[in-house]
């Protein structure tokens, strides 16, 4: 049975031998200044994985703070933060260098950080202190803590930067904060344990999962009102925004489905079968293909979104989790939280009948113990002129 697995494993990477040459000659285009490194953050390890994906290899691990969860790419400079739950505290990596350089002092037990488009501010909800610490990325220190809700999950910027919506999951509300003041414009009671997060392109509007109560709220933020609370599958986990702003992705973990939701008039397009336990999502740039890890089946789901069908079922390690996408969007990455490794998916154009199909197994590359998140950076390094 070990010789047959390893087989199945195998067949996809040697059939598709044409891929390498293909990745190398982009690579090439690009020049030697290009990098391009997926960072995964090891609960129990301590430590934050590199994977190099010009060569898709494990470049190493950085060691960072006590039960690293959290992570996130600053999209105006080489940097990457990561959020310390163990020791409440946020790691600063160079991408450049891939070391960390600063480490920052927020509040008890923080899960998540996420940056303003400027990438000159980050937000970190703590959930064991009741507020959120708003950190200046230039300085590398705390411009302030505001007190918002109980167990504040996550703060997520809107990005215009102008407001920031948080998840209060202890007392079914939700805190709207004003940059500018750096204070609580409003708190809304919304609906039962809140927790994700997706902000439209334009900032006019926030929907907020509902895991406890199997809805999803949609939240003028402009006029800081409810406008509607839509019925959609059992535990909806996670939103996955189109980058258009024209859809929202449900995942429901408890009912194994999808939502789609019409942002623009608030309606539940229609509900699909999935997987066991959906619980992350990823949408292409072109906003054409929808990627859903189902943590209960060990498969990750490509769903065309123009046509509203399945287009494949693929077969990944254990529990996978948070998924992302390289920058030339032709390679999946799927995190794998029980079997502690990253699946590398090759999305790819056949061109003869008996080549494989679209997507096949590029490789599995072992991480840490308790992977939680991943993120991926591409960036060029120009050499200053002598």
């Amino acid at each position: 049975m070990r010789k047959l697995l390893l087989i199945v494993v195998l067949l996809p990477i040697l059939g598709g031998a044409g891929w390498w040459y293909f990745h190398e000659r982009q690579l090439t285009d690009l020049g030697p200044a290009y990098h391009e490194f997926a960072y995964v953050t090891n609960g129990k390890s301590n430590t934050v994985t590199v994977i190099n994906l010009v060569n898709f290899a494990r470049q190493g691990a950085i060691k960072v703070g006590s039960e690293p969860t959290g992570i996130a790419a600053n999209r105006q400079k080489n940097e990457i933060y990561v959020v310390n739950t163990g020791s409440n505290n946020v790691s600063v990596i160079n991408a450049e260098r891939n070391a960390v350089v600063a480490t920052i002092g927020v509040y008890g037990k923080p899960y998540f950080i996420d940056v303003s488009a400027d990438g000159r501010r980050a937000y970190v909800a703590n959930s064991a202190s009741n507020n959120v610490s708003v950190i200046d990325l230039e300085k590398r220190t705390v411009l302030g803590n505001i007190r918002v809700g109980i167990s504040p999950g996550l703060a997520r910027v809107s990005p215009d930067g102008s407001t920031v919506v948080v998840t209060n999951r202890g007392d079914n509300t939700i805190a709207i904060i004003d940059t500018q003041r750096l204070a609580v414009r409003n708190t809304l009671p919304l609906c039962q344990q809140p927790e994700d997060i997706a902000i439209v392109p334009d900032s006019s509007k926030a929907f907020v999962a509902c895991t406890g109560s199997g809805q999803v709220a949609s939240v003028d933020l402009k006029t800081d009102k409810l406008l509607a609370l839509l019925d959609v599958g059992k535990t909806p986990i996670h939103l996955t925004l189109k980058p258009d702003g024209g859809e929202l992705i449900v995942s429901n973990f408890d009912s194994d489905n999808i939502s789609i939701i019409e942002t623009n008039n608030n309606e539940v397009g229609g509900s699909y079968l999935i997987g066991t336990h959906p619980s992350g999502g990823v949408v292409s740039a072109d906003n054409s293909r929808l990627y859903v890890s189902n943590f209960g089946s060990n498969t990750v789901a490509v769903y065309d979104i123009d046509q509203g069908t399945m287009v494949a079922t693929l077969p990944v390690g254990s529990r996978p989790d948070g998924l992302a996408l390289s920058q030339s969007q032709n390679y999946l990455l799927v995190l794998n939280s029980g079997s502690g490794d990253v699946t590398v998916i090759q999305k790819r154009t056949p061109k003869k009948k008996y080549e494989p199909g679209e997507y096949s197994l590029l490789t599995m590359i072992p991480v840490g113990i308790q992977p939680n998140n991943i993120v991926v950076k591409a960036f060029v390094v120009n050499k200053p002129k002598q």
